[in-house]
């Protein structure tokens, strides 16, 4: 997995991830782990994180899990609805988020993406669903 890791993360090259300094951390069937600092680019003007850069990186995750799945079936996928609840605000280090597959259907996955702070403490719940073409 660690090569799939590597191509993942060269992959996010010139794209929202990148800008916003998102790193994979582990990757496997059904799960994916990434985290992204909190600065400058991922808080909004009252310093704390903004709920949008979790919402993307919980997107992330799970769009990632679902593309890996399908990867060898010359199928697609493409995240088309996001829950998100934020739970506690967060003004410094990093976010992780862990995304699970609750659902591989053939035509849709279901993730939830835990996100946590530098303390494991939950900072937000996200539901994706994935549609696979």
């Amino acid at each position: 997995m660690k090569e799939a890791l590597e191509k993942i993360n060269s992959m996010s090259k010139n794209t929202l991830g990148e800008h916003i300094g998102l790193e994979f951390t582990h990757i496997e069937n059904g799960l994916v782990k990434g985290k992204v600092p909190v600065d400058h680019r991922t808080v909004q003007p009252y310093g704390v994180l903004h709920g949008g850069i979790s919402a993307v990186l919980a997107e992330t995750l799970g769009s990632v899990g679902s593309h890996m799945l399908v990867l060898d079936k010359d199928q697609k996928a493409f995240g088309i609805e996001i829950t998100s609840q934020h739970l506690r605000p967060v003004r410094e280090g990093f976010i992780y988020g862990e995304a699970r597959i609750i659902h591989q259907g053939k035509t849709m996955h279901t993730w939830q993406i835990d996100i946590c702070n530098d303390q494991d403490k939950l900072i937000s719940i996200s539901k994706l669903i994935v549609a696979i073409r």
